[in-house]
């Protein structure tokens, strides 16, 4: 514990990729530790914590055939366990703990929770179901009004579903996503504009082919040897629109989200994750641009 009475805790080192793993963990800590303490001074409602993708080791146990295509670096796997440990050794502690991951990594995660002391008599659920099912259900039972939730979602890979985050709309939900700017929607905004995953940046985004397109690529007439040829070009800087478009779409969602969120960069300072804050509290925002901007 620091002088300010925050609680830091650190993993065992090799279960974890670079710094900028550190920076993410580092940054949802302080906020989860600033959200409890708000929380218990207004004990209204009953608080859930939800992790989307809890499970320990690589998120990909089955190489799909577009997870071979991306061909992802070692650097860029490692690192995707979620900050389950984290806060289960907060000192403080929310009514219920929601852990969805597969069954596989479920079971390792439960029985590393459950050797923990700080997990006694705390109400830990486990939810070897799809994310995207339990985000809807969550998003009904906030809807009650006896609940508020912080939800984590860092996946490995595209598997929100935009459906299912909206389903979190008007209700008393504070959101942590980790989006997968560099390291796979970029890729898959090739720049001969095939876009032959389509209907997974469709779902992600939750937008059509048509407004995809023209969010990244411009039509641009150029003269050639055999006289004006129209070319399909992909925009500067698409990693940043990305999240730039991501965090625009959260914004019709939640009413205030960080405009800056906390950027990830790989070893090459190469841009792989944007990491961003949504919430309906103005307060929550700010101490989340807080975080952000000291990590």
């Amino acid at each position: 514990m620091n002088g300010n009475g925050q609680t830091f805790v650190r993993e065992p080192s090799e279960s974890w990729g670079g710094p900028w793993t550190e920076r993410k963990l580092d940054a949802f800590a302080k906020y989860v530790n600033a959200y409890l303490t708000i929380m218990q001074a207004n004990p209204y409602w009953k608080t859930i914590y939800f992790d989307g993708f809890a499970g320990t080791g690589s998120r990909q146990t089955t190489k799909t055939l577009l997870y071979e295509q991306l061909q992802f670096t070692a650097e860029e796997e490692e690192g995707y366990k979620g900050s389950a440990e984290r806060v289960i050794r907060l000192d403080k502690r929310f009514d219920y703990y929601y852990f969805v991951d597969d069954r596989q990594s479920l079971d390792k995660l439960k029985t590393r929770l459950m050797a923990l002391p700080e997990s006694e008599g705390k109400k830990l659920l486990f939810r070897p179901e799809d994310c995207n099912l339990e985000l809807v259900q969550l998003g009904k039972t906030l809807r009650t009004d006896n609940f508020a939730a912080l939800v984590l979602l860092d996946p490995f890979g595209m598997h929100v579903e935009w459906n299912a985050i909206a389903g979190l709309a008007k209700t008393r939900s504070d959101l942590w996503i980790l989006i997968p700017t560099g390291v796979i929607v970029n890729r898959l905004l090739d720049r001969a504009a095939k876009l032959e995953h389509i209907a997974r940046l469709e779902s992600f985004f939750g937008l059509s082919e048509a407004e995809i397109r023209e969010e990244f690529f411009r039509r641009e007439t150029k003269m050639t040897l055999f006289g004006e040829e129209t070319v399909i070009e992909k925009i500067q800087g698409a990693i940043h629109h990305i999240a730039d478009l991501y965090i625009r779409q959260l914004k019709t969602i939640w009413k205030h989200v960080t405009t800056e969120p906390l950027v990830l960069r790989n070893s090459r300072n190469v841009p792989i994750y944007h990491f961003v804050f949504a919430s309906n509290n103005p307060t929550a925002v700010k101490i989340a641009r807080d975080i952000i901007r000291k990590v």
